[in-house]
């Protein structure tokens, strides 16, 4: 019994780790495996209820606090389910009109991975407008050479440093700026893209560092970069999309403020899991991969494609706007409390930022001096 109980304790235990509000990343760790928990309470809770021993207070108090922390992780990921309210509508079969449509591919390929002909053929496959590759670097980027022909408009950021990026697309760009947000380590590609109908979307690829011991200690700058292009999104009156690997997952404190502040919206809301990491080990999967939009789209297809050889799996999402969706879809509530909160967090990953740059200025000096 007593390892019953102690599985049900860690459950508790890391439920509530979640609600501290620090961004280290030993904390913020806590808000990514959120259905691994919430299955190990569950099984928890079935043991607790059923074990032939008799009760006592210490077994009560157990299962009471078990049961807040359930209700709590079923309040988090229960969004992410067929049960719940879609936040984004789906295209009907009257509704299609293909000039105001657009899709999306967005692959976290992994650098090392070789097997650079499992994505071309999901490519070829689905013919997506636009490509989002990250983690590319000159080895990637000449296997995906062949790309070019058919998408002629290209942003490409090979980097050595796991955060490189390219943006392939059938579709005009203009105004594109590849932005170095809070780190000159971490690119951000911020562009326009042209439908077949002449209406311009605002288009921004992002992925800042996660929150871990071999990474970032903390998740400042990950938060804040975030919150930055959401301060800049709600500002905007035009149709947006935001896609990247966020490091981030959607039920996250982060994300879900950062859904408030943009105003834009998450079509997996209502749907399914679209758990994209890790795609070798089954269950330890979670959304890292992320596609946002304004609330004038919405949903024709959206679906994690077969394993490419890296450690996430691809996704494809297409999307059509309207006026209609508009209309009838409404972006969540923002609270003078969200905006606080946002523009403290902006607040403090500027202010690491020029620490960190600062840092690594300082070290420049003294090695020259030391050269000297």
């Amino acid at each position: 019994m007593i390892w019953v109980e102690i599985l049900a304790i860690t459950v508790v235990m890391l439920t509530f780790w979640s609600l501290i509000p620090r961004d280290e990343w030993w904390i913020r760790g806590a808000d990514f495996p959120r259905l691994q928990i919430l299955a190990l309470g569950l099984l928890a809770f079935i043991l607790l209820i059923f074990w032939s021993d008799p009760w006592d207070l210490q077994r009560e108090l157990i299962l009471v606090a078990l049961i807040a922390a359930l209700a709590y992780q079923l309040k988090m990921v229960l969004p992410y389910t067929f049960v719940w309210k879609k936040q984004v509508q789906t295209v009907s079969h009257e509704q299609l009109q293909p000039e105001r449509q657009i899709s999306l591919l967005v692959s976290n390929v992994l650098t090392p991975n070789t097997q650079h002909h499992l994505l071309i053929e999901q490519i070829s496959k689905f013919k997506p407008d636009l490509i989002l590759t990250l983690e590319t670097d000159r080895h990637w980027q000449r296997a995906l050479q062949v790309l070019e022909e058919s998408y002629p408009y290209c942003v490409p950021i090979p980097l050595d440093n796991l955060y490189g990026m390219h943006l392939y697309s059938r579709l005009k760009l203009f105004d594109t700026e590849v932005k170095f947000i809070l780190s000159d380590e971490i690119p951000s590609i911020h562009t326009t893209v042209l439908l077949p109908s002449g209406q311009p979307v605002q288009l921004y690829c992002l992925h800042p560092k996660p929150p871990s011991p071999t990474e970032a200690k903390d998740s400042t700058l990950r938060d804040a970069e975030l919150l930055i292009v959401g301060d800049q999104i709600k500002e905007l009156d035009q149709s947006c999309i935001v896609m990247g690997d966020l490091n981030d997952v959607a039920w996250s404190r982060t994300t879900r403020l950062f859904q408030r502040i943009s105003g834009l919206l998450d079509p997996r809301v209502g749907r399914h899991y679209v758990n994209t990491f890790h795609a070798d080990y089954p269950f330890l999967r979670w959304s890292l991969d992320h596609v946002f939009h304004s609330t004038d789209f919405a949903l024709i297809q959206m679906q994690r494609l077969p394993h490419i050889g890296s450690d996430h799996f691809p996704i494809y999402v297409k999307l059509q706007t309207g006026r209609v969706f508009e209309q009838q879809q409404e972006e969540l509530e923002q609270t003078d409390a969200d905006e606080q909160e946002a523009q403290a967090a902006i607040q403090e990953g500027i202010e690491k930022a020029e620490r960190e740059e600062k840092i690594v200025t300082d070290e420049i000096a003294q090695d020259y001096k030391n050269e000297k």
